[in-house]
C-alpha cells in the first residue's frame, strides 16, 4: 500500500523536524514542511497531498483560516493540534476532522510522538464518511457471482476511467503502477483538484509511474492505448464520440455539478453513453458523492465497476456513495485493484 502523503505546518523547526521524524517512522511520507498557514494553502494548492498537519498559533494565515480553505475548498482532510484546548470546537468548525493537545517540548518522546500518530490514523480513517452507518468490508458484503464476474470479464473493455477526489494521487498512482507496461486501453482521470495543479500533478504521475505517461487532456485529443489524460483544472472531462473504438476527448466548461468541476459524474456518464458494455471504470478514495450517479449508469448500461474499499480510502465517501446506489459491480482493497483490472482486460 502507498503511504499517505502529509504536509506539517507549524511556526517552529523544531516542532516540524519531531512530527517529521514520528510520521515517517510510522509508514507516512512527509510532502512538505511549511512555517505558516498561506504556505500551507499554498503548498496544497500545487501538490498532490492526503492530508495536513497543522498547528493552531501560526502567522500570516493562522490553523483555523488556512483549515477553512483546505477542507472546504480544496477537500483535504486536516488534524490540528495546540496546546490550549478552549480552541477545540473553533478548529472542527473550521473543518479539522481530528483536534489534539499539542505536546509540550519537554515531554516528547516516542511513545508520545507514536500514541500522537495513531490517533492521527484513527481520525483519517473516518473524516468525511458520508456512510459511516454501513459496517465491514464491502468486499464480501457487495459483490456479484463467480458466475456473471466470469462472464463480464470476457467483454472487450475498450476503456478505463478513473475517478477520485481526497488522497486520490497516491491511490492511483498505485493502481497505474500496479498496471504495468502496454496497458490495452487507454485511461481516462478526473481528479478533484484546484486551478494550478493540474500540470504539476500530471508531471508527478510521469515521474512516479513511467510505466503508463500522463499529460493533461487536450480538446479533441484521440486517446491512445498505454497512455493516461488528466481532466485539466476547472474542466471537465468527457467522451465525446468514439472513432476506431478509441475515445475522443472534449473538454466541458458545463457548469460544475455538485460544485465541482472537474466532476468525475460528468466522465463516467459519458462512457457509459459511448461505450456501455465496454467501459470498465474505478472510483477510488474521496469526500462527497460525485462519480456514484456515473457508476450507475455504466453499470445499467452494462459495464463494469471497481470501487475502493473502506479499508485503504483515505476518505469513504465517494466510493459508499456508489456502494450505497448498488452501482460497484465489485469492490477491493487498493493493493488488488490493478489485479483485478488487468484480470478483465487481458
Amino acid at each position: 500500500m502507498s503511504k499517505l502523503r502529509v504536509l506539517i505546518a507549524d511556526d517552529s523547526a523544531i516542532t516540524r523536524g519531531l512530527f517529521e521524524k514520528a510520521f515517517s517512522l510510522n509508514d507516512f511520507e512527509v510532502a512538505g514542511l511549511v512555517s505558516n498557514g498561506r504556505k500551507a494553502v499554498d503548498f496544497c494548492r500545487e501538490n498532490p497531498v492526503d492530508f495536513v498537519l497543522s498547528d493552531y498559533d501560526m502567522p500570516e494565515l493562522n490553523g483555523v483560516e488556512a483549515a477553512k480553505i483546505i477542507t472546504k475548498e480544496l477537500g483535504i482532510p486536516l488534524v490540528m493540534y495546540c496546546d490550549d484546548i478552549k480552541v477545540k470546537a473553533e478548529a472542527l468548525a473550521a473543518g479539522a476532522c481530528l483536534f489534539l493537545n499539542k505536546p509540550p517540548l519537554s515531554s516528547y518522546n516516542a511513545q508520545t510522538m507514536n500514541d500522537f500518530v495513531s490517533k492521527v490514523k484513527a481520525a483519517l480513517k473516518t473524516a468525511g464518511t458520508t456512510a459511516s452507518s454501513i459496517s465491514g468490508s464491502f468486499s464480501a458484503a457487495y459483490s456479484i457471482s463467480e458466475a456473471v464476474h466470469s462472464a463480464l470479464s470476457k467483454k472487450g473493455f475498450k476503456v478505463l476511467c478513473i475517478g477520485a477526489s481526497t488522497g486520490g494521487p497516491t491511490a492511483v498512482q498505485q493502481v497505474l503502477s500496479g498496471l504495468g507496461k502496454n496497458f490495452p486501453l487507454p485511461v481516462l482521470y478526473t481528479q478533484h483538484l484546484d486551478i494550478g495543479a493540474d500540470e504539476k500533478m500530471a508531471k508527478w504521475f510521469c515521474e512516479t509511474c513511467p510505466n503508463i505517461p500522463m499529460s493533461l487532456a487536450r480538446e479533441g485529443e484521440i486517446a491512445k492505448a498505454g497512455h493516461a489524460y488528466l481532466a485539466p483544472a476547472d474542466k471537465h472531462l468527457v467522451i465525446d464520440y468514439v472513432k476506431n473504438d478509441l475515445p475522443v476527448l472534449h473538454l466541458s466548461d458545463e457548469p460544475p455539478e455538485r460544485f465541482l468541476r472537474p466532476a468525475v459524474n460528468k466522465l463516467f456518464r459519458s462512457a457509459a453513453k459511448n461505450y456501455q458494455q465496454n467501459c470498465l471504470a474505478v472510483l477510488m478514495t474521496g469526500m462527497g458523492r460525485d462519480g456514484a450517479e456515473g457508476c450507475k449508469e455504466i453499470v445499467d448500461g452494462g459495464g463494469y465497476t471497481i470501487c475502493e474499499d473502506k479499508s485503504t480510502c483515505t476518505v469513504f465517501g465517494m466510493p459508499a456513495a456508489a456502494i450505497e446506489m448498488k452501482a460497484a459491480t465489485r469492490v477491493f482493497p487498493r493493493d488488488k485493484i490493478a489485479e483485478e483490472v488487468l484480470k478483465l482486460v487481458k
